[in-house]
C-alpha cells in the first residue's frame, strides 16, 4: 500500500505521539522523492485520513489520525507474522472485562469437555475470563494465526446441535489456560474468551479492569 511507507517515516519522526512541523522539501529527503511529489503525497494522505496536517509558514505540522496509526499496526502485524516462526513468545495484554455469563452453559456441555480434556489436557473449570485487548495489541491478536489451532468439533447432544470452534493455548499470568473461540462468532476482535483449569478470578484475584499477560503458545497441528 502507498500510504505505509511514507507513514512509517512520519512515525520515525515523532508523529504518532506530537504535531511535528516539517516542510514538503525536508519530507522529500525522507521519502527519495522530489519536492513536488513530497507535497503530493501529503496531500493525498491527508485526503485519504491518514494523517491531520496544519499548513503554517514554512511547512506544515503533522500527525498520524487513527485510520494511519491503524495502519501501521497492520503492518507491524504482517511482518510479525512472516518472522513468528522463529519461536519467539507472542505476548498480548489486555483488561479483565464483565461476561455475558453464558461461557457456563456452553463450556460444562460433555460434548466439549471429553475434547477439551482430551485435546487440551485438561477440564476446565465451567466458565470463561472475558478479556479487553489494550488497543496496541489488537492487531498482535492476528499472531495467533502463526499457531495452528487446536480444532473442536461440533456435536448434538439429541436435543440441540453445539457449534464447532478452535482453542488456542495459552498461559495467562503463567497458569495454562486457552482461547477459545467459536466457529460462528460475534465477538469483536479485541476480546478474548479464556478457559482454565481453574476459575482465574479466584486463582489470580482478578477484578474488572485489571491487567494480564497472555503467552500464546506454539502448537504442532490442528488435532481433531
Amino acid at each position: 500500500m502507498y500510504a505505509a511507507e511514507p507513514l512509517k517515516k512520519l512515525a520515525l519522526l515523532g508523529a504518532i505521539e506530537n504535531l511535528i512541523k516539517i516542510s514538503s522539501a525536508e519530507f522529500a529527503q525522507y521519502t527519495t522523492t522530489s519536492s513536488k511529489t513530497a507535497a503530493r503525497l501529503l496531500k493525498q494522505l491527508e485526503e485519504d485520513k491518514y494523517i491531520e496536517r496544519q499548513l503554517v509558514p514554512g511547512g506544515q505540522k503533522i500527525m498520524l489520525t487513527c485510520n494511519g496509526v491503524d495502519l501501521l499496526r497492520k503492518e507491524y502485524a504482517e511482518y510479525q507474522r512472516i518472522f513468528c516462526r522463529d519461536g519467539t513468545d507472542i505476548e498480548l495484554y489486555g483488561h479483565v472485562i464483565a461476561g455475558l455469563g453464558e461461557g457456563q452453559y456452553y463450556i460444562a456441555q460433555h460434548g466439549y469437555m471429553s475434547q477439551f480434556s482430551e485435546k487440551l489436557g485438561f477440564q476446565p473449570f465451567p466458565g470463561t475470563l472475558n478479556i479487553k485487548l489494550n488497543e496496541d495489541n489488537v492487531a498482535m491478536r492476528q499472531l495467533m494465526d502463526c499457531t495452528e489451532p487446536v480444532c473442536i468439533q461440533g456435536f448434538n447432544d439429541g436435543e440441540r446441535t453445539f457449534g464447532a470452534g478452535k482453542c488456542y493455548p495459552i498461559r495467562i499470568n503463567g497458569i495454562k489456560s486457552a482461547v477459545i473461540v467459536p466457529e460462528r462468532t460475534h465477538y469483536p476482535t479485541n476480546l478474548l474468551e479464556i478457559i482454565a483449569p481453574v476459575n482465574l478470578r479466584e486463582k489470580l484475584h482478578l477484578k474488572d479492569g485489571d491487567e494480564v499477560n497472555i503467552v500464546v503458545e506454539k502448537t504442532d497441528k490442528c488435532e481433531g
